[in-house]
C-alpha cells in the first residue's frame, strides 16, 4: 500500500508502516476477526492491517494519535460507513467507554516505544478485554512469555502473566515494514484471565514487590527486597533468602505481596 501523499513516518511516533502482504493475511488469520467483533485498532498508520480488518468487521474503531493520518484513512475506506476513528493518544483513552458493544478484541501494530506502557494501561480494562493481538518488538515478547529461572524472566513476564495467558504466535522481519526497523518483530495473543485463580489483594502492592526486586535482579532476595522484608521474615515465608529474583514464581511474588498487606492490615487495626 502506497504511503499518502507527503507523509513521512514520524520517528517521536515510532511509525513502521506494515507492508507486506503475506504477513498481513497471517496477522487477520490469527486474529479471526468477526462482524459481531467489536473490534479496535490501535494505530492504523496507512491503513494496510485496517483493509481486511474491515472487510471481516465493518464496525471497525480505531484509534490514531497522528492527525495527520486521519484524514487519509477517512477516504480510503469511506465506503465503511459504521468505521469510527477515534482521534486520541491510546496510552490515555478510556477502553470502557467503547465496550458497550462488547467485550473489546484490540489489535495494533504498536510502536516500540510505547508499548510497554501502553499494554499495562490496556490491563486497567482487562475486564472488558476478550483478547489482544500485538506487533510488537520480538524481545518483548520473549519477555513476556518468559519463565521463571529464565534471564529474561522479570517484571513484564510477571505483571503480563498474572493478568493474561500470553501466546506467541509468529516472527515477522524487518523487510515487512517500512521504513525496515533495525530489529525483529513478533506477533503476541494476551487473552486476559477471565479469573485470576491466586489474586493478589492489593495489585499496586504486587507491582512494588515485583519493581523492587527487579531493581535489584542481580543481588539475593535478602538485600533486593531489603526495603520491604527483614531477615526474621524469611523463615515465615518460607522462601530461601539467597535465590535471586528471576528464582521466584509468579506465585511467590503474590505470597509476598499478600503478606504485606496482611501485615499492613493487622497494623492498621492494633
Amino acid at each position: 500500500m502506497s504511503r499518502p501523499l507527503g507523509h513521512q513516518a514520524r520517528k517521536r511516533f515510532g511509525q513502521n508502516f506494515l507492508h507486506d502482504a503475506g504477513v498481513i493475511d497471517r496477522i487477520v488469520g490469527a486474529i479471526n476477526p468477526t462482524p459481531e467483533d467489536n473490534l479496535v485498532e490501535i494505530g492504523p498508520g496507512m491503513g494496510a492491517l485496517s483493509e481486511p480488518l474491515l472487510e471481516a468487521c465493518p464496525s471497525l474503531q480505531m484509534i490514531e494519535l497522528d492527525r495527520d493520518l486521519i484524514p487519509g484513512l477517512r477516504a480510503q475506506f469511506f465506503r465503511y460507513p459504521e468505521l469510527v476513528i477515534h482521534e486520541g493518544d491510546a496510552l490515555r483513552f478510556d477502553y470502557r467507554a467503547i465496550a458497550g458493544k462488547g467485550p473489546i478484541r484490540a489489535v495494533g501494530n504498536l510502536p516500540y516505544n510505547i508499548a510497554t506502557p501502553l499494554i499495562f494501561h490496556l490491563f486497567e480494562f482487562s475486564d472488558v478485554i476478550r483478547d489482544m493481538h500485538f506487533m510488537l518488538q520480538k524481545e518483548v515478547v520473549e519477555r513476556m512469555a518468559a519463565a521463571p529461572g529464565e534471564s529474561q524472566w522479570g517484571r513484564l513476564a510477571i505483571m503480563t502473566q498474572y493478568r493474561c495467558r500470553v501466546q506467541p504466535l509468529f516472527t515477522v522481519g524487518s523487510g515487512a515494514f517500512s521504513p525496515a526497523p533495525k530489529v525483529e518483530s513478533a506477533i503476541v495473543r494476551l487473552v486476559p484471565h477471565g479469573t485470576i485463580d491466586n489474586p493478589a489483594h492489593d495489585q499496586e502492592l504486587l507491582a512494588k514487590v515485583v519493581r523492587t526486586a527487579f531493581n535489584a535482579r542481580r543481588k539475593t532476595l535478602r538485600k533486593a527486597l531489603a526495603p520491604l522484608f527483614g531477615d526474621g521474615d524469611w523463615p515465615r515465608l518460607g522462601i530461601d533468602p539467597t535465590l535471586r529474583p528471576q528464582n521466584l514464581t509468579l506465585a511467590d511474588y503474590v505470597m509476598l505481596a499478600n503478606d504485606l498487606y496482611a501485615q499492613a492490615s493487622n497494623g492498621s487495626t492494633e
